[in-house]
């Protein structure tokens, strides 16, 4: 993907806002991710009131959002890096940047949030980001009962069921094993697509 007109950016950082929320609700994961850990534990009481029980699913949606978001991040800067050996670093960082922020607009017109939410979804994010930073990359797969080193494992976890850590903590992080493999599949579909005349697009 390469620097793209400011337009053509922004259309491709709405699609690919749109995409990973519609892929979210449609695919139940934070919904199966809860239904399958209250089986699997025996922790029924999670789901006895009804009221904390959605309240629970939107915290944990939002989270999920935001795991999505930092892998969507990531593919969308390889993917400028890639753009060819002649664009500097320096626009290729700026690039990603703007194009971060186009992402960031799009996903708080689509989720309807008000300034307050939109700028801590953006904070939470940039927290997302330095935390897998400071840690380092590791993209190898991870064994069914190892648990990531991902913000969105801990603070699941504590959301789900505090008293049970790391068994929520084991639970939260298959549920991310399955969150970015959708993300990956979107964002490369959507940012890395084969070279087109009639689009702004190009690999």
């Amino acid at each position: 993907m390469k620097a793209h007109p400011k337009s053509a950016s922004a259309d491709l950082a709405a699609l690919l806002a749109q995409r990973l929320g519609e892929a979210l609700l449609r695919e139940r994961i934070v919904p199966r991710f809860v239904d399958s850990y209250v089986v699997e534990h025996g922790r029924f009481g999670l789901q006895v009131h009804a009221a904390l029980y959605r309240d629970l699913l939107t915290l944990l949606q939002r989270e999920a959002l935001l795991a999505m978001s930092v892998r969507a991040m990531e593919i969308a800067e390889s993917a400028a890096a890639s753009g060819g050996a002649n664009v500097p670093v320096r626009t290729r960082r700026k690039f990603a940047a703007a194009f971060q922020l186009q992402y960031l607009a799009a996903l708080t017109r689509q989720q309807r949030w008000n300034a307050g939410d939109a700028l801590e979804f953006q904070a939470d994010l940039q927290m997302y980001r330095a935390i897998l930073a400071k840690a380092g990359p590791s993209r190898r797969a991870r064994k069914p009962f190892e648990v990531a080193n991902h913000p969105f494992v801990d603070r699941c976890a504590f959301l789900l069921d505090s008293s049970f850590l790391e068994k929520a903590r084991v639970a939260a992080s298959r549920s991310l094993t399955g969150l970015e493999t959708l993300t990956t599949e979107i964002a490369q579909e959507i940012l890395q697509a084969p070279s087109d005349p009639k689009s702004p697009t190009t690999r």
